[in-house]
């Protein structure tokens, strides 16, 4: 039987590239989804439930390390391979938990390999969970140490005025068409940049995504409960509206 495959990859031109090479070296794997970001990836994995996912470890706010450890509730036979530019760290760690990996850019001998390993453990293989959160916590700090300081403050529009909003003031960010409304406990203002762009200088510790069009601060928020359809509702501390948690997102807040 034909295996299913998702790909996440935030650059368009190695998407694409990856994409080409699996349809000539793997012509009968289909590929059910194409994701940009981190966030379509988790709302394609718990549609489309594929039998693999090649996740680009580093994407803009919700990275692949945050995608594959959303896997166990989300899509729990879904088998993971890695794509990564050349980190000897994080090859260092795929090795000691044997997982699959791919170097960019990716070779034809390297991914014909990994797809005799994969068709050798699939269908019936599932991750091993306590590998895969070890695996998890290594990268994820090593990328920790890599990656830029978020930002501290943003300037943004009210009316005439230009202002400037300190991020531990947000209590959570809009997607307002191209542009994106800051919400403070005091008012709303608009900052021209997309939601999707802001997300990856933001610190991940403290701002989620929880809905394709909602980022929010996690000091900001009172309690997380699910209603009967099972999507999140975040109760806030200083704003009288409630947040609605996609179910896909839901599973970023295992363990709270």
């Amino acid at each position: 039987m034909p295996l299913d495959a998702l790909i996440a990859e935030d650059e368009e031109l190695l998407r694409t590239a990856l994409v080409e090479q699996l349809r000539r070296l793997w012509p009968d794997l289909r590929i059910v989804a194409e994701c940009e970001d981190g966030a379509s990836a988790l709302e394609q994995l718990a549609e489309k439930q594929p039998d693999l996912a090649f996740l680009d470890i580093r994407m803009p706010g919700i990275s692949g390390i945050q995608v594959a450890r959303a896997l166990g509730e989300l899509s729990p036979r879904t088998q993971v391979v890695f794509v990564t530019a050349y980190d000897q760290y994080a090859i260092d760690a795929f090795e000691q938990g044997a997982m699959d990996y791919l170097l960019k850019p990716v070779s034809d001998e390297r991914l014909l390999a990994t797809r005799e390993r994969l068709l050798a453990r699939l269908p019936s293989a599932r991750n091993d969970d306590a590998v895969l959160e070890r695996l998890l916590q290594r990268l994820g700090a090593n990328q920790q140490r890599t990656d830029a300081p978020p930002l501290a403050w943003i300037t943004a529009s009210n009316g005439r005025d230009t202002v400037l909003v300190m991020l531990e003031d947000v209590v959570y960010f809009r997607a307002d068409n191209k542009y994106t409304t800051v919400v403070t406990a005091d008012g709303e203002s608009l900052l021209r940049t997309p939601l999707r762009e802001l997300l990856g200088a933001l610190d991940p510790q403290q701002f989620r995504q929880v809905h394709r069009s909602t980022i929010v601060n996690m000091k900001a928020v009172a309690a997380v409960s699910r209603d009967d359809s099972g999507r999140g509702v975040l109760r806030l501390r200083e704003r009288p509206e409630t947040l609605t948690v996609s179910q896909p997102f839901m599973s970023l807040f295992r363990g709270m």
